[in-house]
């Protein structure tokens, strides 16, 4: 039987999927207490969960797509559903902490190809200017997970148990995996990938800058945003409402963000990105001068989010869109730079509040990183090919 399907429908589906994968990857921020009290492990032992996870995302996602290339989109998604929802069964389940973080490195070594098919699938089906919106539609699954899922997680496992947070992503898993099977798209290539030609992406100039502003740059994010909880206990003065209420305007923010780069031309990309990352650059040598004003505070706490997932679908179109020799490949390099740029971020920020350098001092950092990528991306638009980002018919629509 077949199914007229819009893009729409399977957009909504890629959604519900990235919200599930996001929700997994962010909501053990608000569960560490529970693991370590549960699993008898100290809280710092937790926090692996987080590290190791981004790191695999890194390491095993590229690997899992180079192995898989030649397989057709449709099953291969179904079949990374399948391996997300018996990691979150695993993780529901988990007898000890030992187990707790083998699931999450079967979920992260599922993440950035789960990621990077849904966003090429997305930007195939969609008309050449519409390519960055279907991006940003994927993308926005997880920014709704960070401003939604993740406080809802938080809440559900400390009210109840951590365990039905699993369990509820499981469901939500099983959901994906049932719309997946009925709206993806089929598409076969005309000739199957070649994974010599496909590598030639790490020869693409445009390409290795985009990977250089998102390592050398966005990495300022999570330099910045691993310590946010604690700026506005410190600054604010928040207790546990206000950090929520923070938490929830940075999902709002990265909402909003998402949504509005999502309408950028291809052949503005550049450009808009420029502007992004001095724009939010000033936002974080601003941050902790700010936080002292509950209401400014939570300003703040919205630009930030708005910047930091802003910024990600102009940088993954940019991957997608720029690197035609890699059609299989370049969604799941774009995922999975990103990953590895959070854990250098978040990497830097601990060793830098552990040499005594403040919070005002770090979130300075960042802002410098942002204004180095900002640089880059500047040298970038001299160099690159801007033929890859025309369209015909195009029209101003940012």
């Amino acid at each position: 039987m077949r199914f007229n399907v819009s893009k729409n429908m399977i957009l909504a589906i890629f959604m519900l999927g990235t919200f599930a994968v996001g929700m997994t990857e962010y909501v053990v921020t608000g569960l560490l207490t529970q693991f370590a009290a549960d699993l008898n492990v100290d809280v710092s032992t937790t926090g692996l969960l987080l590290s190791v996870y981004a790191i695999s995302v890194a390491v095993f996602g590229p690997l899992l797509r180079v192995m898989t290339i030649k397989f057709s989109p449709k099953p291969l998604l179904l079949s990374l559903i399948g391996v997300f929802i018996l990691s979150n069964i695993l993780a529901a389940t988990a007898p000890t902490f030992d187990v707790l973080l083998l699931s999450r490195l079967l979920s992260a070594a599922m993440h950035a190809p789960f990621f990077g098919i849904c966003m090429s699938l997305a930007a195939q089906i969609s008309a050449p200017e519409k390519r960055t919106g279907a991006i940003a539609a994927v993308q926005g699954g997880l920014t709704i997970a960070v401003m939604i899922g993740v406080p809802f997680g938080s809440f559900l496992g400390g009210a109840l148990d951590w365990r039905l947070v699993f369990w509820f992503i499981a469901a939500l898993g099983v959901l994906t995996f049932i719309g997946l099977s009925f709206v993806t798209p089929n598409i076969k290539p005309t000739e199957a990938p070649q994974l010599k030609k496909e590598m030639g992406i790490f020869k693409n100039k445009n390409i290795l800058m985009v990977i250089a502003i998102i390592v050398f740059g966005f990495s300022g994010v999570f330099t910045a945003y691993t310590f946010k909880e604690p700026m506005l206990r410190e600054f604010a003065g928040f207790g546990i409402t206000g950090v929520t209420a923070g938490l929830f305007f940075f999902g709002l923010g990265g909402v909003v963000g998402n949504m509005a780069s999502g309408k950028i031309q291809p052949s503005r990309l550049t450009e808009r990105l420029i502007a992004a990352l001095g724009m939010f650059s000033i936002v974080l040598a601003l941050f902790t001068f700010l936080l002292p004003y509950a209401f400014l505070a939570l300003v703040m706490c919205f630009l930030f989010g708005a910047g930091a997932f802003g910024l990600v679908p102009i940088l993954n179109a940019k991957i997608i869109i720029g690197a035609p020799e890699a059609p299989s490949l370049s969604g799941t390099i774009a995922a999975s730079v990103f990953n590895l740029a959070n854990a250098i971020g978040a990497t830097l920020g601990t060793i830098l509040l552990n040499t005594g350098l403040t919070y005002t001092m770090i979130t300075l950092v960042a802002a410098g990183m942002m204004a180095f990528g900002m640089f880059l991306t500047i040298l970038m638009h001299i160099v690159e090919d801007k033929s890859l980002f025309q369209n015909t018919g195009e029209t101003e629509q940012s």
